[in-house]
């Protein structure tokens, strides 16, 4: 079913470029932020599916609670005149490259048919 989740993402990538939407500049930390709490938790979700650990409630929960932290953050920082955005950039950008390098780990694996990834370099 993970392939579900990257399907919805092609389709939105293809719909967002099919129509010319223009976000204005003052939201464009909030939608960069939004866009990478999404990936971040599109990325755990694919990763729950391979280690056969996958709950919808989970995903949705997680999905929106991310986008609504990574919101919070950016607001408040633009409330205090202090960029916390970049804690959340730091932090959802560091799940995110990790979920990514465990998810291929384990695709390789599955692909290679061996039981253990030989080495984690390159990570």
């Amino acid at each position: 079913m993970w392939w579900l989740a990257l399907l919805g993402l092609l389709i939105g990538v293809m719909l967002g470029l099919a129509f010319s939407v223009t976000v204005p500049a003052e939201y464009s930390r909030y939608t960069a932020m939004a866009i990478l709490a999404a990936l971040d938790s599109i990325f755990g979700a694919i990763r729950a599916e391979l280690d056969g650990q996958f709950d919808n409630r989970i995903f949705l929960s997680g999905f929106f609670a991310n986008i609504i932290l990574a919101s919070a953050l950016t607001l408040l920082g633009d409330r205090l005149g202090v960029e916390l955005y970049i804690a959340a950039i730091v932090a959802f950008g560091v799940r995110a490259f990790n979920n990514l390098a465990i998810i291929r780990r384990q695709l390789i694996r599955q692909l290679s048919g061996t039981e253990k990834a030989q080495g984690a370099q390159g990570d």
